[in-house]
C-alpha cells in the first residue's frame, strides 16, 4: 500500500516566522508517521466574503516564503491559484497547484495549471457530483499533464453548512488518480451573517477516520498553533498541538487496511 498523502499547513502565509514554525512541526510528524507530505499555505486569499478580510502579505513575499519551506525542509509545497496568470507565477515557487472548489469548472484555469507541468490538485466543487469531476480531470490531461489529484471537500447542504458523502471517494477513484479528503474545509459553515465562515472543528477526527477507512489516498487539513488568532479560516483549523494524535490514529487505520 502506498504512503498516506498528507497535505497540511496554515490557511494562508501570515508571516515567515509562523509559516516556518508550522512547517517544522508538520515535516517532523510527516516523517515520523511515514507520510507523503505536501506542505500547504495560500500565498493569497482571493475568495473572501467580506472586502475587508485579510488576503495576504503580498504575492512575491508569500511565494518566496513557500519556496524557503521547500528548500529548507526538502518537501513538496502547494498553494491555490485563481487565474491562468497565477498558474505560471506560482509554478515558479511550488510543486503542486491547487484549484479551489469554486473554480473547478474554469477551463482556462485548469488548462493553464496543467500546462505548467506541476501536479494539479483539483478540489471538488461544493455544487458538483463525483462523476462530473472526470471532466475537470480531462481538461488538465488535455494539456498533456497526467499528474492530477482530486480532493473531496464537502457538498452544500441547505444554508450555511456542508455534508461529506464518503461515497465520493470510491467514485472519484475510478479516474485512476489519488483522491484526497479535505477534513477541515469539509467542516466549514460558509457565508455566516458576520461575513466569514464558521466551522465544526471538533468533528475533524471523525471525518478523518471515515475518510481513511473509506479508502482515501490522503488527507488535507489546515493547522495553526493558535487557530483563534489565525487571519483566515480561524473557525475550522486544527490546533497544531493536536496534529500528532490525529496522525497516529489515521495511520493506524491505514495499516489495518493493508
Amino acid at each position: 500500500m502506498e504512503k498516506l498523502i498528507l497535505i497540511a499547513g496554515p490557511c494562508v502565509v501570515e508571516s515567515e516566522e509562523i509559516t516556518l514554525h508550522i512547517a517544522r512541526e508538520v515535516v517532523r510528524l510527516g516523517a515520523e508517521y511515514d507520510m507523503d507530505l505536501i506542505f500547504k499555505a495560500s500565498y493569497r486569499k482571493a475568495n473572501r466574503t467580506r472586502g475587508d478580510s485579510f488576503i495576504g502579505i503580498g504575492d512575491k513575499e508569500a511565494l518566496e516564503i513557500l519556496a524557503k519551506v521547500r528548500k529548507m525542509f526538502g518537501v513538496r509545497v502547494t498553494t491555490d491559484i485563481h487565474s491562468p496568470e497565477e498558474a505560471m507565477l506560482a509554478a515558479e515557487y511550488v510543486d503542486v497547484l491547487q484549484i479551489p472548489a469554486f473554480l473547478c469548472r474554469q477551463t482556462d484555469l485548469l488548462v493553464a495549471a496543467g500546462s505548467t507541468g506541476r501536479t494539479v490538485n483539483i478540489k471538488k466543487g461544493q455544487f458538483a457530483s463525483a462523476g462530473t469531476m472526470d471532466y475537470a480531470v480531462d481538461k488538465v490531461r488535455a494539456s498533456g499533464n497526467n499528474d492530477v489529484m482530486l480532493t473531496e471537500r464537502g457538498t452544500f447542504f441547505g444554508y450555511n453548512d456542508l455534508v461529506v458523502d464518503m461515497r465520493n471517494i470510491p467514485l472519484m477513484k475510478k479516474a485512476g488518480i489519488p483522491v484526497i479528503v479535505d477534513i477541515t474545509h469539509s467542516l466549514q459553515q460558509p457565508n455566516q451573517p458576520a461575513g466569514f465562515s464558521g466551522g465544526n472543528p471538533e468533528m475533524i477526527e471523525t471525518i478523518g477516520k471515515c475518510a481513511v477507512a473509506a479508502g482515501a489516498d490522503g488527507i488535507f487539513l489546515e493547522t495553526h498553533p493558535r487557530p483563534a488568532e489565525a487571519l483566515s479560516d480561524a473557525m475550522s483549523m486544527l490546533p497544531l498541538d493536536r496534529l500528532e494524535d490525529l496522525l497516529r490514529k489515521l495511520t493506524s487505520i491505514r495499516k489495518a487496511l493493508s
